[in-house]
């Protein structure tokens, strides 16, 4: 027996109608280190069909690849809504990445169009000569252009092109199961590789995390992206805001503490996704100048583990994060770690990565591919399916990565038997020392836990008895005179004596990713290379 309902495709086209003209006197503002620009929905939808008239004059007809090089602003979300809804493909370009890991993945996703901010120039210049599928570059802003023009490539006025379209745009008709956007993952072992989101997947993921089981987003919720667009589509927060009719805020380029939370007092955010290295900058700065951030009421955090510490120190303030758990895989959020309402005491659901949110299914597998129970004790590694959650990546690469309807996520870790996940380590950061495992995350979290630390990453380095021991990389506060015996011996009440680090360094900064993980990557070929000073305690 069929059903009666109407089969209406779920596409980005018709969250963009939905937010622009229901929602119309909901606005997006940008940020520019001395106030807002800001126009209203309305005008977003108008000017993201002016849009997609000048990338048709420019050839763009089919599902072409069209890469944006850009900060989180009003442009950047006129190419999320415009590029899709024509039926092309936006394929947002990390702008941290190294020369050739941007070269090969415009190559590989074969780049038609780039859009490019104006402060953005001087960097696309120094390897648009080598991304030789492009055709067309659109400058958005004011700028010196000569620096481009030696790469032979048609170049345009952003604005220019905007006023000389039409202020319509004839949508195509979208098969939900097209391609809408492309994001590629941060490549720490090997080539980046491609992920491919359609617009059901982006739907049913915007729709997620509009859920109160995820950040509850409603129409009068403002929403500040900090993480950035080229990131997983910024956690799926620009789409899922449109949806609900909440405003926008975002920041631009100015990512750092002080204008955040300048951004954070003019703008009044509601709800702000970034990463733990950012928000813990800002309580840094927040508690030194006591600052107001009593608009957000709610902080979805995630991209690594959220230290307990870092969750403690914004609820002195007033301000609760809930830690979130995903990856480009998965487009991305797949868990959020609220408390039962029942809970006495929270705390020992929030320091998880939290449920799965309803339409995906989580399970935790062991060697053999055999299946391990939910009961929070068995270890294995993370495998997750549901409709927006990859299936393959670009080009059938790396298909290993797939298990029978399931993405091998690579993170290992438990599972309880109330749904809450609880992530140990990424498989190729677990120590194995003498046999037994040792989370490096755990590690971390204690050590950020000591008032005078502010980063701490542990990588297992090679050791002649024990095969591999933990090494602790350590940034103190500045003025702190704190030693590695010392954090040593306040780790001894926190963890097992066998767990504890005989090799420490004390470093200026932890190298990040593209993406402000902890490149811990970097942190082990510092330590082959003798690069790090390292204090061995016996």
């Amino acid at each position: 027996m069929w059903s009666t309902m109407q089969d209406h495709p779920l596409t980005i086209s018709s969250i963009m109608r939905y937010g622009t003209e229901v929602f119309g006197s909901a606005e997006i503002a940008t940020w520019t280190g001395a106030g807002a620009r800001r126009i209203p929905y309305a005008r977003l939808g108008e000017r993201a069909a002016r849009l997609a008239g000048a990338l048709r004059g420019l050839g763009v007809d089919a599902d072409q690849r069209v890469a944006t090089f850009m900060w989180n602003n009003t442009e950047h979300m006129e190419c999320y809504l415009a590029v899709p809804s024509m039926g092309a493909v936006l394929h947002t370009l990390n702008i941290r990445l190294f020369p050739d890991q941007l070269v090969y993945i415009a190559g590989h996703a074969e780049d038609r169009v780039v859009i490019v901010d104006a402060s953005l120039v001087p960097l696309l210049a120094s390897v648009l000569p080598r991304f030789t599928t492009v055709r067309h570059v659109i400058v958005v802003g004011e700028a010196d252009t000569a620096p481009l023009e030696p790469a032979g490539k048609e170049l345009h006025s952003y604005e220019e092109l905007l006023a000389a379209a039409p202020a319509s745009f004839d949508w195509p008709d979208i098969d939900e199961r097209w391609a809408a956007a492309m994001c590629y993952t941060s490549g720490t072992t090997g080539d980046p590789k491609g992920v491919v989101y359609s617009h059901r997947s982006a739907y049913l993921h915007s729709m997620a995390v509009c859920t109160g089981n995820a950040m509850g987003l409603a129409a009068g919720d403002r929403v500040l992206p900090v993480v950035p667009m080229f990131h997983a589509n910024a956690w799926g927060l620009p789409y899922a805001a449109v949806m609900a009719g909440a405003s926008l805020v975002m920041p631009d380029r100015f990512l750092q503490a002080e204008p955040l939370i300048e951004l954070i007092a003019a703008e009044r955010p509601t709800v702000a996704g970034a990463v733990p290295t950012i928000w813990g900058d800002v309580l840094r700065y927040a508690r030194e100048h006591g600052s107001d951030l009593s608009s957000l009421r709610l902080v979805p955090c995630g991209g690594s583990a959220v230290p307990e510490s870092l969750m403690r120190g914004f609820d002195d303030l007033g301000v609760r994060i809930v830690q979130a758990w995903g990856m480009t895989e998965t487009s991305p959020v797949a868990t959020m770690a609220h408390a039962p309402a029942a809970a006495e005491d929270p705390w020992p659901h929030r320091v998880t990565q939290g449920r799965v949110l309803a339409g995906l299914e989580i399970r935790i597998v062991g060697d053999g591919d055999v299946v391990l129970p939910n009961d929070g004790e068995a270890v294995g590694e993370v495998e997750i399916r549901g409709p927006w959650i990859t299936a393959a990546y670009h080009r059938g690469e790396d298909p290993a990565r797939f298990h029978g309807g399931w993405l091998r996520t690579g993170d290992v870790g438990t599972l309880s038997p109330d749904g809450y996940l609880v992530l140990t380590d990424r498989a190729k950061d677990v120590i194995k020392s003498g046999g037994e495992w040792i989370s490096s995350v755990e590690l971390e979290n204690q050590l950020m836990a000591h008032p005078d630390v502010i980063e701490a990453a542990v990588v297992g380095v090679p050791d002649d008895r024990w095969q591999e021991r933990p090494l602790a990389s350590v940034v103190v506060r500045e003025g702190a005179a704190v030693t590695a015996a010392q954090l040593r011996t306040y780790l001894g009440g926190r963890v097992p004596k066998w767990q504890l680090p005989e090799r420490w360094a004390f470093v200026e900064e932890i190298p990040k990713t593209s993406v402000g993980k902890f490149s811990k990557k970097t942190l082990r070929e510092r330590y082959a290379e003798g690069a790090l000073a390292v204090e061995r305690l016996d």
